[in-house]
């Protein structure tokens, strides 16, 4: 599979020049660095890496608000590193979607588990996400198949399981999808109604 990829942010060179040491010694490739969050969240879009460790005091952006957009693109699970933990920084990492949160200093032992935590997590959110959208398609599909066999039981005096056959019979025969038929049903009726 390869080496987990991170970029580093930190506004304090000296501090990143530490993490990415830390972060080679353990195994982790670092493919990018940034002083700033709108940095940050530029390399995270062109590099795409497994993970984004970050600062949340940084200047142009901090890093709570380019948590968000990275976590909002979908680009990398965010781990911000902290020497503050204050509860509306907390609440405010939560709410950027941030999957870790480390508070300074840490030692070098506390940096695994909350890396692969953090990838973990993040893969389980892709994962129910997928599930999600997949759920959204079959039910949309379910209604745009159910729309058409209404319209093919109007116009064609279908029963309601001829009409379904009829739909899916045009589906294998044509290869398509049923949505893709059900959409062609649906549009064909609309085109015939603006006719008459």
């Amino acid at each position: 599979m390869g080496q987990t990829r991170v970029v580093i942010a930190d506004d304090e060179s000296i501090i990143r020049m530490d993490l990415k040491e830390m972060l080679t010694g353990l195994g982790y490739l670092v493919v990018g660095e940034a002083g700033d969050g709108l940095s940050a969240v530029n390399l995270g879009r062109e590099l795409k890496p497994d993970l984004v460790i970050m600062d949340i005091k940084m200047p142009d952006l901090d890093g709570i608000a380019a948590a968000k957009i990275l976590t909002e693109e979908r680009i990398a699970p965010v781990l911000l590193l902290t020497a503050f933990s204050q509860t509306e920084l907390v609440d405010g990492a939560k709410e950027a979607g941030v999957v870790g949160y480390i508070v300074k200093p840490f030692r070098e032992s506390e940096l695994v588990p909350a890396i692969e935590i953090a990838l973990s997590r993040f893969k389980e959110f892709r994962v129910l996400e997928k599930e999600a959208q997949n759920l959204r398609d079959t039910l949309e599909t379910r209604k745009l198949v159910e729309r058409a066999k209404g319209i093919l039981m109007d116009t064609q005096e279908l029963k309601e399981a001829e009409a379904f056959r009829k739909i899916q019979k045009l589906s294998m025969n044509t290869r398509k999808s049923m949505r893709e038929i059900a959409e062609a049903i649906l549009l064909a009726h609309e085109v015939e109604k603006e006719r008459a």
